[in-house]
């Protein structure tokens, strides 16, 4: 097989946070097989890619984001052509990819179609994670029937696509409902914990499900090799699923020190996404959203922040998360400028990279430059782990993007 010498780089080591200058990567096929700063003989290139003292990265990686959330009009989402659908999922998919993002964690929404369709090349795209249907509770947050309306949920909520979740009561219903999941390709399990902005009926600062209805979700989740996550913004629904034994809190806005103590304890990680409250608040009124929404938005928004800062201070792992809707996916790479009053801007790469892997199980083969890792890269310029601004203006600073091997394009 044929090789790719990339010479001439200032790679980033993702792991221990610092820069190697003048190193050379090794791909073969689809996969690092080598990187050094000393001399190094290569037979069979095929190519050669001079990096020209620039940054070399791993492809970054974001853990939470729906990448069928193709509108904010998440009703209107439910009711159209799931051929459609996917048709806008496509656009969406590649638009990621093209600011940088080689991998992604779905938190619901992508099934195991849309996911073989980039393994497969169909579709340009990140390279998927999924999590199927969101396990909600009846009255959940990804029960989004309105109040008055009976029968089957008509769509999830934080799926976006009109794919109703997996609504379950009780602990026999939530087994089922993760084994559901599991049948069906899921790489990691979504659990709404609490509250939610986008749901109609449910109080921002409750709880749902059961402790042990909880319990069962993780256990079923763990017993496939997988693990859950847990969408949970107030102390009292973050500690329930943390001791529950959920992997990770989505959100968490409005965490206090004792909750981050907790996290600690437990090696839950946070996935914030200010993103997401940035852009609804501009454009929420806008989208109709109502009163009840806007409230609750303004809530979380303005605790955002702080909960990144007090994770940060109990040494809570925080891996990199956005969490956008439809045309507001064009926002995406400014969550790297939002963090920076809580992290500084290696922590906030490393949030992209290595430590999103390693949320995700994946750090042996994404997150970092290694010996049989993928080859996903960006060649880019100024020096990302000085300046959040390089990588929050993608189209300005990245050079060269690179998936599994393959140059998705080349701008140097």
């Amino acid at each position: 097989m044929s090789r790719r010498l990339i010479e001439n780089a200032c790679l980033f080591d993702a792991a221990s946070g610092t820069l190697r200058p003048g190193s050379r990567i090794v791909i073969e096929g689809e996969r690092i097989v080598a990187t050094t700063q000393e001399p190094i003989r290569v037979d069979d290139v095929a190519e050669r890619l001079d990096a020209g003292g620039r940054v070399v990265l791993p492809g970054l990686i974001d853990a939470h984001v729906h990448v069928s959330a193709s509108s904010a009009n998440l009703v209107a989402l439910a009711t159209q052509a799931p051929s459609l659908t996917v048709a806008e999922s496509a656009a969406v998919m590649s638009a990621m990819l093209r600011r940088g993002f080689t991998s992604v964690r779905d938190a619901a929404g992508a099934d195991f179609g849309l996911q073989a369709a980039v393994a497969k090349g169909l579709f340009e795209g990140p390279r998927l994670f999924i999590a199927g249907f969101p396990i909600s509770q009846t009255g959940g947050h990804a029960d989004m029937r309105p109040m008055g309306v009976r029968g089957a949920p008509m769509f999830c909520s934080c799926a976006g696509i009109g794919l109703m979740g997996a609504i379950a009561d009780g602990v026999g219903e939530v087994r089922r409902a993760v084994r559901e999941q599991v049948r069906h390709g899921a790489n990691q399990i979504k659990i709404m914990a609490g509250g939610g902005i986008s749901s109609p009926s449910d109080p921002l600062e409750g709880t749902q499900f059961s402790v042990e209805e909880l319990r069962a979700a993780v256990e079923e989740a763990e017993a496939a090799n997988l693990y859950a996550l847990a969408h949970a913004y107030s102390p009292r629904a973050v500690t329930r699923a943390v001791q529950a034994g959920v992997r990770s809190i989505e959100h968490g806005n409005l965490i206090d020190e004792a909750t981050a103590r907790e996290m600690k304890r437990h090696g839950t990680w946070l996935v914030p996404t200010l993103s997401t409250y940035a852009a609804l608040a501009d454009e929420g009124a806008r989208l109709g959203w109502s009163d009840a929404m806007l409230d609750k938005l303004a809530m979380v928004q303005t605790r955002g922040i702080e909960a990144v800062k007090i994770a940060v201070a109990e040494g809570v792992p925080v891996a990199f998360g956005t969490d956008l809707l439809g045309h507001m996916h064009d926002r995406h790479n400014g969550e790297f400028r939002l963090r920076t009053p809580a992290m500084s801007p290696l922590r906030i790469l490393q949030s992209a990279t290595f430590d999103a892997a390693r949320l995700m199980r994946q750090e042996a083969h994404i997150g970092q430059l290694v010996p049989g890792a993928y080859a996903d890269l960006l060649i880019v310029d100024g020096d990302p782990t000085q300046d959040a601004d390089v990588l929050a203006e993608p189209e300005a600073n990245i050079r060269l993007l690179m998936k599994g091997g393959a140059v998705v394009y080349d701008r140097r």
